[in-house]
């Protein structure tokens, strides 16, 4: 029933009724999206191993700013490398860097729900999101508990020497 106070976090406030005010409510059922923090990680995956990071955007998305003559069929592949983007910025609301084009500089924008995926391009690995929501349907049910009838009774585990 405690929740943080906005001034001082060290100290913990309730409303008149003793439940959490209307602000700490909002932020208890706001849940982040985790495809930045996806995308962040699998960056450094792949430049730790030696690979060579690349996006697919969904270009029609509103918000994309990137050089229209590369589109193709309203994607984009774009190298996210520390080599190709200059001053890489992956936040929570999007990636923004600069880039070259066919020799000619660009400032690319890209809202994080256009990122359809992210892979190596030296092995192909990488990871796939969800066009229609930030949070799929698999997420969704994933982060849900099963019913009691539909989980095991007990673990099907063996010991193997």
């Amino acid at each position: 029933m405690f929740g943080r106070s906005g001034a001082n976090d060290d100290k913990l406030s309730l409303n008149k009724r003793g439940g959490l005010t209307n602000h700490q409510q909002s932020l208890t059922n706001t849940t982040r999206s985790k495809r930045p923090y996806l995308i962040r990680a699998m960056h450094e995956w792949m430049g730790d191993n030696g690979n060579t990071p690349h996006i697919v955007v969904d270009a029609t998305l509103d918000g994309v700013d990137v050089p229209p003559q590369h589109v193709k069929d309203g994607k984009i592949i774009l190298n996210i490398s520390e080599s190709a983007a200059h001053n890489l910025k992956m936040q929570n609301e999007a990636i923004s860097f600069r880039a070259r084009f066919g020799g000619v500089p660009f400032d690319v924008v890209v809202p994080m729900p256009s990122v359809l995926g992210i892979y190596a391009r030296e092995t192909g690995q990488g990871m796939i999101f969800s066009h229609d929501s930030e949070e799929s349907a698999e997420d969704t049910a994933a982060a849900r508990p099963l019913p009691a009838e539909s989980r095991p009774s007990r673990a099907h585990l063996k010991l193997v020497k």
